[in-house]
């Protein structure tokens, strides 16, 4: 249960900080503010993140986490799910429904360090895990691989207090290089994936996965 922070500091739902049943308008002063808002959420989580990769580094002499990417989902790319998840244009579907709009990506060395970072980022206080989806054990039919979790995260807004969803997906570098790559072909390239490139893709997700498998096995 979300609890009132003690002192001044007012815990509110984000939806109540903003005039959220007006319209989404990429350009106003409005969705500037609530773009700075899922700023903070990613900092907020990605600060916790690289502590516990130098704390791995430093005491255990092991590097938990190559590295972290993070991003605020373009204002067009927002408007146009909204539009094809037949929501209204409203601010307040946007945060009530739009999950990915922060995304911070951890990339680790080995297919067990997923779930040792998983396990560390659901134990942080004060997050909230509202979804997980395990596409690691259960790869996408396309042969994506990752770790999915949406959290809440509490940011803090001088004397306002909230939570902020925030997408997590944690992967290996074989993964990350796979999905790449196919974010690329698909979503980048002008020209239209083949079934024959489809299949193909599936063919290297599964090398991929032998790949992890086989480091797992050597790094042990």
């Amino acid at each position: 249960m979300k609890k009132k922070l003690k002192g001044s500091t007012e815990l509110i739902k984000m939806e109540n900080f903003l005039a959220v049943d007006d319209k989404v308008d990429i350009h106003s002063k409005n969705f500037e503010k609530i773009m700075f808002i899922y700023s903070v959420a990613i900092k907020e989580i990605k600060n916790k993140l690289e502590i516990m990769q130098d704390e791995f580094k430093v005491l255990y002499n092991y590097e938990l986490i190559d590295h972290i990417n993070y991003r605020i989902k373009k204002p067009e790319s927002i408007e146009a799910k909204m539009k094809k998840k037949n929501l209204r244009l409203q601010y307040r579907d946007m945060i009530n429904e739009i999950n990915d709009i922060a995304g911070i990506r951890v990339v680790c060395p080995l297919k067990k360090d997923i779930f040792s970072i998983k396990e560390f980022i659901k134990n942080i206080p004060g997050i909230h895990i509202l979804k997980e989806k395990d596409y690691v054990n259960n790869p996408k039919k396309s042969g994506y691989s990752s770790y999915h979790i949406i959290a809440e995260v509490p940011v803090s807004l001088s004397s306002k207090f909230m939570y902020v969803k925030v997408e997590i997906q944690i992967r290996t570098m074989a993964m990350d290089f796979w999905a790449s790559l196919e974010h690329k072909l698909k979503y980048k390239s002008k020209e239209k994936v083949t079934n024959a490139t489809s299949k193909e893709l599936v063919s290297c997700a599964k090398i991929v996965q032998k790949l992890d498998k086989k480091m797992m096995l050597l790094n042990n």
